[in-house]
């Protein structure tokens, strides 16, 4: 299993995460895709509801996963801002956890805008990779490699922008809120070791867990909006 859909399984299976994914889910008709979809778990979710669920992914291991994690739904490989779908395909759109990675988010708006019908709903969800908090003996070298681990993505921010990204794009009735997923325990640490490796920094913080003294807070932001 690689590195990352570890991190993911390890995010996605917190109670507070699965009660925002299935808010993202609200509205979003009955043919969805999931763009950025990596293992799949949206997908297989949305299927299990009946609905015509499609995965996209750039990366051949995320498809190949997904594809053995759920029977249901169609996997496919291909680039955001470049989807495998005819001009108002679908009712729902759903990018979670992944503008952050592409080098151009704002294409990858537009071309939900162009695939989804009339009246069709975006929904962006993810973090701010540069709003992490974690409580640390060590402030000055947590704030270090927060920003550190953000600066080696294309847009760490682009959360923040998420309301305006739809705006921009023509979509209407446009919202906006903020979830805050805390840890306090040991499974923050892929999520930890993911920031700061191996060392020192995350021994302590391990510590912390074990002791019940940890905390780390990460903001997700949810803009939804329809075509219009």
């Amino acid at each position: 299993m690689s590195t990352l859909l570890t991190l993911l399984d390890a995010i996605d299976d917190l109670p507070q995460v699965r009660d925002l994914r299935e808010r993202t889910y609200d509205g979003l008709g009955d043919t969805v895709v999931d763009v950025g979809c990596g293992g799949g778990r949206a997908v297989g979710e949305l299927a299990a509801r009946g609905v015509r669920a499609i995965g996209v992914d750039l990366d051949p291991a995320m498809i190949d996963s997904a594809r053995e994690r759920w029977s249901a739904g169609e996997f496919h490989l291909a680039d955001a801002t470049a989807l495998p779908l005819d001009d108002g395909s679908v009712t729902g759109y759903r990018a979670d956890k992944v503008l952050h990675a592409l080098d151009e988010p704002e294409r990858a708006v537009a071309e939900a805008r162009r695939v989804l019908a009339v009246d069709g709903r975006a929904v962006l969800v993810g973090q701010d990779w540069d709003a992490i908090v974690i409580d640390s003996d060590d402030p000055d070298r947590t704030r270090a490699l927060v920003h550190a681990r953000a600066d080696r993505m294309p847009h760490p921010r682009i959360a923040r922008r998420y309301r305006n990204l739809l705006l921009d794009n023509g979509f209407t009735d446009v919202t906006l809120e903020v979830h805050t997923i805390v840890w306090t325990d040991a499974t923050a640490l892929p999520l930890l070791a993911n920031i700061g490796g191996e060392g020192p920094w995350l021994d302590a913080l391990s510590t912390r867990a074990h002791q019940d003294r940890l905390l780390v807070a990460v903001p997700f932001f949810l803009a939804a909006g329809t075509r219009a």
